[in-house]
């Protein structure tokens, strides 16, 4: 998609905004694996918390993720209230929640090691994100500047011969970085009750723009 954007008095040179984007196939894995410990004091719910990341920990470690690839997230502790009639609110325990950032840089053996995750923490682990990234995106946002630039410079060279003119030189050229698209979370397909459903990971979008200023030649 391009625009003009011609300033009024300014007839000697037209200015267009170039779009373009290129696809990749995502070669990362973000996971956020969190718990949730219910217990009757701050202490045992904090404990169990603990020992449920310590798990999920070590079977990621065990599935060869580095410490590099593995960061607790956070940790944090609330009162568990519930409402009875007659008494209003009233404290029944304590909540303790964390959760671990994990990426996978194998996409292929992802689904294992988030089930071996998830099963080792037991019913208090949930999967809370799951996303396909690149990890070095250079090469497809070249491609986009490019395809962006030529969406430019059709557009301009549309509008010189409207106007009975050509293009000349380029005065100025600023980048428009794209925002990112939406990533496209893995399409989730049921595969063995081991290794969990399967991820399809599809292709990642990115996008750029660029505005062009070229001198008219009348």
């Amino acid at each position: 998609m391009s625009r003009p954007d011609q300033a009024p008095g300014d007839t000697g040179t037209v200015t267009v905004t170039g779009t373009g984007w290129a696809e990749a196939p995502p070669d990362l894995v973000t996971v956020s694996v969190a718990v949730e410990c219910r217990a009757q004091s701050v202490e045992e719910a904090y404990a169990a918390a603990g020992q449920s990341l310590s798990a999920v920990a070590a079977a990621l470690r065990d599935h060869g993720i580095g410490p590099a690839d593995l960061r607790t997230n956070g940790l944090s502790v609330r009162a568990d209230l519930a409402w009875r009639d007659g008494e209003g609110q009233k404290l029944v325990g304590y909540v303790t929640g964390g959760s671990l950032a994990v990426r996978l840089r194998d996409v292929g053996s992802a689904p294992a090691a988030i089930s071996r995750a998830i099963e080792s923490g037991g019913d208090d682990v949930r999967l809370d994100s799951l996303q396909l990234v690149l990890s070095d995106d250079s090469a497809a946002r070249a491609q986009a500047r490019e395809a962006a630039w030529q969406d430019a410079f059709r557009a301009a060279a549309q509008f010189a011969s409207l106007a009975s003119a050509g293009l000349g030189r380029v005065l100025s050229v600023t980048d428009q970085r794209g925002a990112p698209g939406p990533v496209p979370v893995a399409g989730l397909q049921r595969a063995s009750t081991v290794e969990g459903p399967a991820i399809e990971s599809g292709t990642n979008r990115v996008e750029a723009g660029v505005t062009v200023t070229w001198e008219l030649l009348h």
